[in-house]
C-alpha cells in the first residue's frame, strides 16, 4: 500500500515545534476556541470538529489542563473575539505550490502579510483554486513504530477503517478519508495507540524539486509563514523539504 512518505518532513516541524511551544499552543489554543464556537458546543462527543482539533493538541503534547481551560473560556463569554477560517494559495519559489490555512480577526493584516512575504521570498499569492487541485484531503495519523509489530499495526488500522497505510523507518503512517478521520482515531485511541501528529491535512498528489538556491528561499518562506501568527496550517508540495 502505498502514501506520502514525509516523517521527515513531520519530524522537522516537529522539532521547530518543540523550540517555539508556546506559539504552537497559542495556534492550537485558537483552533480549539473556533472548534467550540463554530463546530456545535464544548462537547467533542457531539462535536467532531472539536474532537479532532483536541486529537491534534495531544499529538502536539498540549497538556490536558490548557486544553480543558481554554474549551471553558470559549465556552463561556471569556473570549469574545471572531476568527475567520481564510485560506490562501500561491507558488514559491520554482513553481512550488502552497496553500496556507489561517484563522485571523483581520483579514486585510493578514493577507498584507502573505503577499508581503511570497513576493520577497521569490514566489506570488495566486487565487482561490489555483494550487488545491494538487492536494488531496486526507486524515494522516502518525505512530512510531518502535517496539510495533507491522502486521498487526496494518491489520488494526484497516478494521478501524482507514483507507490507506505505510511503514517508513521510524513510523507508521495511517491515511483516512476526511469524514472518517475521526472513528479510526477513537478505534486506535481504544487499542491503545499513541499519536506522533494527527489531523485532517492537504497531501499533494505531485511533488516539486528545487536547485539548491531555491530550496534556501523556500525554507525562508516557509519559515516566515509559520511564525506568523495567523497561520494555523502551512501545506506544499516541495519534495525535497526533508533535506534541509
Amino acid at each position: 500500500m502505498s502514501g506520502h512518505s514525509k516523517w521527515n518532513n513531520i519530524k522537522r516541524k516537529k522539532e521547530k515545534a518543540d523550540g517555539a511551544r508556546a506559539k504552537v499552543f497559542t495556534k492550537i489554543g485558537r483552533e480549539l476556541s473556533v472548534a467550540v464556537k463554530e463546530g456545535g458546543g464544548p462537547d467533542p462527543d457531539a462535536n467532531s470538529r472539536l474532537r479532532d482539533c483536541i486529537a491534534k493538541a495531544k499529538a502536539a503534547n498540549v497538556p490536558n489542563d490548557n486544553i480543558d481551560r481554554i474549551i471553558k473560556k470559549a465556552a463561556g463569554d471569556g473570549d469574545d473575539t471572531k476568527y475567520e477560517n481564510i485560506t490562501y494559495e500561491g507558488y514559491g519559489p520554482g513553481g512550488v505550490a502552497v496553500i496556507v490555512e489561517t484563522l485571523t480577526d483581520n483579514r486585510n493584516r493578514t493577507a498584507g502579510d502573505l503577499r508581503h512575504y511570497f513576493d520577497k521570498y521569490g514566489g506570488n499569492l495566486g487565487t482561490t483554486g489555483c494550487v488545491s487541485f494538487l492536494f488531496s484531503r486526507k486524515g494522516v495519523l502518525v505512530v512510531e513504530r518502535e517496539g510495533l509489530e507491522e502486521d498487526k499495526v496494518m491489520e488494526d488500522c484497516l478494521e478501524a477503517g482507514a483507507s490507506d497505510f505505510q511503514a517508513d523507518e521510524d513510523v507508521f503512517e495511517i491515511f483516512t478519508e476526511p469524514d472518517d478521520f475521526s472513528g479510526v482515531l477513537a478505534d486506535l485511541e481504544a487499542k491503545g495507540y499513541q499519536f506522533v501528529s494527527a489531523e485532517v491535512e492537504m497531501v499533494p498528489t505531485t511533488y516539486t524539486k528545487l536547485e539548491e538556491g531555491r530550496a534556501a528561499s523556500m525554507q525562508h518562506l516557509l519559515d516566515a509563514l509559520e511564525d506568523n501568527d495567523d497561520v494555523q496550517n502551512v501545506w506544499h508540495n516541495w519534495e525535497n523539504a526533508d533535506e534541509q
